[in-house]
């Protein structure tokens, strides 16, 4: 047996033996583990690595390193996690490291997002933005610079991922970024000095109207919390806030612990977890906050999880009215353990609730993974779902995500508006109108402005007519003077245009009376319940 091979079986029976103890550890708080059990355990490793055996020495082609690895990284490991449940997971070294790099918020790099795109026959890397403040904003790198070369090594028909690890190292040092860029004769290279860069989890916050302030949280990390505190304090007085948590895949359970604390009261429950093995817990409120303010919270179906904690906690207290679509329904709550310096198993080990009691697991048993994810079918408000109350009494539903008091539909997009978002025209038109044009904080895309991208499109060879253009021309223009804002004022001014635009955040502002009058309610409600005591 080759080397390669043994130390991969080796890794997975170290790795399945590890499994097995921390199932002991857990079956041991429980109850002691039986003779049997720890037959049936021996008699599946032993089928394990004797399956295995026979594919390394049968198999058609030779198992090299990487087919090794995949064999077991990616087939037998999460295979194994996911006849039980969706969301445990097992972490190979790049995968871990990326987990704790997201939870830390923070890395050692150039600071820039970049993605692949087919320019002729190769696949090229493109800036799509630096973020404000890094080395490669202040160098002058620009949206649409395609990535050339990294300290002389060809970034030709790699992935983003490969080019990110090149462009990454340890704080103050050199790397060379050499860029095609459109309007220039030649390369232009970038002597970048490596820096600490920041990852926020709010990426926008702003007064989106008159007194009511704005917050996008992306995900939960470790700073999550503190930067929602910051974009408060920013705010000062105000007449109401929207949180956006769309498309929030949640993160940290304490950091929704965290946030949840800034707007309910103190000792109020947030969030609570049972599980088999462990103890079980209840997070409250441990600061409280006084704020009256009326807060609408938006959410659609891809707000799970630590995103949905926040949703239940804030929906089950009366504390604001919760709009859009139902959420995801990630009801369950994943453990770390380090496996060995440098893999980790994320473990389901508790089931969390709401402060009402709800469960928000949507079912997963016989369905595939693909339909767990993307298909959300007989999932409709109060049908076959548990029925709890608010503090007021209002009835919430659990088993199946958080249902929204508000119906918000999310807008579904044309074939015209696919074909413009697949070929990359907005932000190719950005770097095409920039290099003969400048724009300045008053533009407004006019007629003209709207011939050249017509015009422009026409050259990429996308079919439309001029029905097509008119069907969603403020999409449209709002989706170039973002893409010419991100180019020429940064990021936030990118995200700030379509936030002003966005209906559905327009839509949950027309919230906040009903906010307001619910907000009032529930503390008539908590006065009344206080004098009973």
């Amino acid at each position: 047996m080759a080397p390669r091979t043994r130390r991969a079986l080796f890794s997975a029976t170290v790795f399945l033996a590890t499994c097995a103890i921390l199932g002991s550890v857990i079956s041991q708080k429980v109850a002691a583990q039986s003779a049997s059990d720890e037959s049936t355990l021996r008699d599946s490793l032993h089928s394990f690595t004797g399956v295995y055996s026979i594919v390394e020495q049968n198999y058609a082609e030779k198992l090299n390193g990487d087919k090794t690895d995949k064999a077991i990284y990616d087939g037998a490991i999460p295979g194994m996690l996911h006849v039980l449940d969706p969301h445990s997971n097992f972490y190979d070294p790049k995968a871990f490291a990326q987990m704790r790099e997201d939870q830390h918020g923070k890395y050692y790099g150039v600071g820039m997002q970049i993605q692949p795109q087919n320019i002729g026959s190769v696949l090229r890397i493109v800036v799509v933005a630096p973020f404000e403040g890094t080395p490669s904003y202040k160098a002058g790198i620009k949206p649409g610079d395609i990535i050339l070369s990294v300290d002389g090594k060809t970034t030709d028909n790699l992935d983003s991922l490969a080019v990110a690890t090149m462009l990454k190292g340890p704080k103050g040092t050199h790397v060379a970024v050499a860029v095609e860029r459109e309007g220039s004769s030649k390369p232009l290279v970038f002597d970048l000095l490596r820096d600490e860069i920041p990852r926020y989890s709010v990426d926008l916050a702003f007064m989106v109207r008159p007194g009511i302030g704005y917050i996008h949280v992306t995900n939960f990390m470790e700073t999550t919390s503190r930067e929602v505190g910051d974009a408060l304090d920013k705010f000062g007085d105000i007449k109401g806030l929207v949180i956006d948590l769309r498309g929030n895949p949640g993160g940290l359970l304490n950091e929704a612990v965290n946030m949840s604390d800034k707007f309910l009261q103190k000792g109020q429950i947030v969030v609570s977890q049972k599980g088999r093995a462990f103890p079980d817990q209840v997070y409250r409120a441990s600061h409280g906050s006084d704020t009256k303010y009326p807060i609408v919270v938006l959410v659609n179906r891809n707000t799970a999880s630590a995103a949905e904690i926040v949703s239940g906690a804030l929906q089950d207290h009366d504390r604001a009215l919760i709009v859009g679509e139902t959420t995801f329904g990630k009801g369950l709550v994943q453990t770390v353990f380090q496996v060995s310096e440098n893999t980790g198993l994320a473990l389901t080990t508790y089931h969390y609730y709401t402060p009402s009691g709800r469960l928000i697991q949507r079912n997963y048993s016989n369905i595939s993974l693909y339909d767990y994810y993307y298909v959300r079918e007989g999932v409709e408000k109060g049908a076959n779902r548990e029925v709890k109350l608010t503090d007021s009494g209002r009835t919430v539903y659990g088993g199946g995500g958080i249902t929204p008091d508000e119906k918000i539909d999310t807008p579904k997009s044309n074939h015209f508006q696919d074909e413009l978002l697949q070929h990359y025209i907005f932000f190719n038109f950005s770097k095409h109108y920039l290099a003969n044009h400048t724009v300045t904080r008053d533009f407004q895309v006019d007629d003209a402005v709207l011939s050249q991208f017509k015009d422009f499109v026409k050259s990429k060879d996308v079919e439309f007519t001029d029905a097509d253009v008119a069907g969603v021309s403020d999409w449209i223009k709002t989706s170039i003077k973002s893409d010419l804002f991100t180019s020429q004022f940064g990021q936030l001014e990118g995200l700030k245009v379509r936030a002003d635009w966005d209906p559905e955040i327009s839509k949950a502002v027309t919230y906040i009376p009903e906010a307001q009058a619910l907000e009032d309610h529930s503390s008539k409600s908590n006065i009344k319940t206080a004098s009973l005591k």
